[in-house]
């Protein structure tokens, strides 16, 4: 079996916690479908920090993975992406909701546990 090393685009976002399940439901019924419209993206996995330890990060990080750079430089300026962001800024302008960071990481190594 083949061993994979996605690229990863991740994004870090934050909202008042007030709108904080609003956020959620959006985020995963409405924001990642148009984004994985395009079939660019293989899988989207997203986390919510954890009070375990203390931290500045942002609470939410979202993790994209695509297969190759090509598949990620090709969906940046795919049409998913831009409905995606129009989306976004229609129903969060001038919400407190912001993304905090967003960054594409390439792969250096793996390791898995053998089974």
């Amino acid at each position: 079996m083949a061993i994979t090393k996605p690229y990863l685009w991740l994004v870090w976002t934050r909202c008042a916690p007030e709108l904080d399940a609003e956020f959620n439901e959006w985020y995963d019924k409405v924001h990642i479908p148009m984004l994985v419209s395009g079939g660019h993206i293989s899988s989207v996995k997203r986390y919510r920090l954890s009070s375990e330890l203390e931290s500045d990060q942002p609470p939410y990080l979202a993790v994209y993975e695509f297969g190759d750079k090509s598949v990620f430089k090709d969906w940046l300026s795919s049409e998913a992406l831009a409905d995606a962001r129009k989306e976004m800024k229609d129903t969060w302008g001038g919400r407190d909701m912001e993304i905090k960071s967003r960054a594409f990481y390439e792969p250096v190594s793996q390791w898995n546990r053998a089974v």
